[in-house]
Formats: C-alpha cells, structure tokens, sequence
C-alpha cells in the first residue's frame, strides 16, 4: 500500500467512523478475494426477510433500507473485487424520522481473507484499521547447503512462501582422490541448490509482482554469502539487498532470528530514505536556490506548472492538506514522500512550513 491509498483509505475510515446510529441498524459486510459476490447477496436476502421479525416500527425500517440498499450496491459488481470488497450501508442521518440511507463499496489496497456480516449501532471498521497498521514488505531468505526458507515480512506477520531442501551430502572425512571428486560433487549439487532458490526468489519477488522495501540474507556458515555474491539473483532483486546477517540457525528458527538481528537495520532504512530525501532537498536549497521551494503557496504552484521532481510533506499536515497536495502532484506526474516530524530533519522541514520540493525546472515566481 503506498502513502496514497493509505491517506485515501484512512479518510475514508475517518468518515465512517463518525456515524453512529441509535439502534443496531448500520450493516458492515466483508467479501474476501475470490468468494462468490452472489452467496453474499442470497445470505442478505435471507436477513432482509428476518429483518421483517424486528418489533420496533422504526429500527425495522431502518435495518430493511440498510440492506436494501446493500443489495443494490452488491449488485452494481459483477464480480468480487480482485482484493476483496468491504461495503457499508445505513441511515446516517442521526435524527429520529428523518431517512438518508447510503452505500460505500471499499477495495482495500491490499488483499483481505475476512468474511463477516454485521449489523450495529457503528459499522465494523476494525478489519479495514488494522490494514492501516501494515507498513513495509521485506524479503527474507535464510539458507545453507542444507535447507532454505524465502518468507515475506509485512508488518508484524511473517509469510513463508517456500521451503526446500538440499540433496547436499555432509563432508567427506576420507582423504585422496575420492574426497576431491566427492568434494566437486557436493560443490556442484550446493550451486545447483542455490540456483533453484535463487529462480523461486527471482520469480516471487519481482517488482511486479511485489513493491519490497529491501531484502535480507541470512543463514549459518558461508553459504549466504555465497548466494549473495555470485550471479544467482538477477541483478535488480540483488540491488534491494539491504544487509546479509550472520544467525546460527537455518529454518523458522534462522526467520526469528535474523528479524531479531535486523530490527535496528529494518528501523534504519525507512528512517535513511527520509534523510537521503531531506539532506538531496535543503543541499539544493541551498546551492541552486531555483531548483527547489519550500512553503504552501509555492509548492502548490510549482505542482500546476508540473515542476515538481519530488515533493517532501510532514505528516504533522493534516490528512486532507496531504491528500490535496499529493494528488496534485501524482497528477502531473511527480513523486512524493512523507517526512516524520519528529527526526531533526522532519523538524527542519516543519520550520519553512512543513512542505519542500524539488523542482524539474527553474520556474518564474
């Protein structure tokens, strides 16, 4: 999920969140990836139908124009969204007789497994929230000539997407010409090892395929240096290496442990593409003043001349100010980063105004 759909969802949450109705009459559904839209509708008819039991007038009411109103939505898709569908309908009004029945139909940014009806006083947001809290993808890869694991780190849940073995025998102790032949052997069946890693790991973690922050090697012994310094990786997978961890296990144990070895290197790197950005910005402020501005007004001209390179936001702005900027920028085709406000150069950057570009082009004020 980049910053945009983050911001986009997390308004979107924020809305929802205000609406609280006086009875249980707010429907929430969750539809996961690859279910079938039209079981979800045949289970809300069912409801609809039930929803006529209900004894007071007024909640009846507003519990049938809830899921009426559901249905219709449900029904505008063909097919379940590629990532799954969460949807919300109800009377948002607040004010006793008075009816405002409206759908929201949300495709979350990542891919969601949960199915769930619900009907309260507040729609079911937690699900939705808890996606806001997934920040950054990692590669990891832990191997011997024995064993290896490739999992994918993502927020506090560690995915294990391959597992394999070696048919790498154990060192030969007899000595002579039988230990050399058995020596280039078993040389021949690691490389042969490595390589069937490195194909899974140059398939699953394409850039098409994921946006990765960075990837880590770990294992005991030499042989993670050894699939990391020669050619098994294809070079762009091997560039978004950001650090080989020595650990004395292989397997989950060797996962745990890396993660344990790597939380400073993990902290580090979201903190360094901050600072490389805030250090390229203020040193061309600097030293070629025309190529860069700083403040609400001129950022804001600078994205509608389409000038902007790159533009540098505090996330001490509001959510709706950096939506506003950031879809500016997006649409001219520039790029842009959030800046922590609370490292020095967040708070170098909140002092001239919490906004920062650096410009294509001189532009004439």
């Amino acid at each position: 999920m980049n910053d945009k759909e983050r911001f986009a969802l997390r308004k979107k949450l924020k809305e929802l969140s205000k609406y609280r109705a006086r009875h249980t009459e707010l429907v929430s559904v969750y539809i996961p990836e690859g279910y079938d839209i039209q079981k979800v509708i045949n289970q809300l008819l069912s409801e609809l139908s039930l929803a006529r039991n209900i004894k007071s007038a007024s909640t009846r009411k507003n519990v049938s124009n809830a899921l009426d109103k559901m249905l219709r939505g449900l029904r505008d898709y063909s097919k379940t969204p590629k990532n799954g569908l969460a949807a919300f309908a109800g009377n948002i009004s607040g004010k006793e007789g008075v009816s405002d029945v409206q759908f929201w139909g949300i495709e979350p940014p990542e891919k969601m497994s949960i199915r769930k009806y619900r009907c309260d006083q507040t729609f079911l947001l937690e699900p939705l929230n808890e996606m806001l809290e997934v920040y950054d993808a990692y590669g990891i890869i832990i191997l011997d000539r024995r064993e290896a694991q490739v999992a994918i780190l993502k927020g506090k849940t560690i995915s294990v997407i391959y597992s394999e073995t070696s048919a790498v025998p154990g060192k030969y102790k007899a000595g002579g010409q039988s230990a050399a032949r058995f020596a280039r052997v078993r040389e021949g069946l690691a490389r042969a090892f490595y390589r069937k890693v490195a194909d899974v790991v140059n398939q699953e973690f394409d850039s098409n395929i994921i946006k990765l922050k960075g990837i880590i090697i770990g294992g005991p012994g030499p042989s993670k240096e050894e699939f990391h310094n020669e050619n098994f990786l294809n070079q762009d997978i091997k560039k978004n290496v950001i650090a080989v961890v020595d650990v004395g296990y292989s397997g989950e144990q060797g996962i745990a442990e890396v993660l344990e070895k790597s939380k400073d290197i993990l902290a580090e790197e979201s903190m360094l593409r901050e600072k490389k950005a805030t250090d390229r910005f203020f040193n061309i402020l600097g030293k070629t003043p025309d190529l860069a501005t700083y403040g609400n007004d001129n950022v804001k001209k600078a994205a509608e001349l389409g000038a902007i390179e790159l533009m540098l936001i505090s996330d001490s702005k509001d959510d709706d100010e950096i939506e506003k900027f950031a879809d500016l920028i997006e649409t001219q085709r520039g790029d842009w980063i959030i800046i922590s406000s609370i490292s020095r150069e967040g708070k170098t950057l909140d002092g001239i105004g919490g906004v920062g570009a650096i410009l294509r082009y001189k532009v004439n004020w």
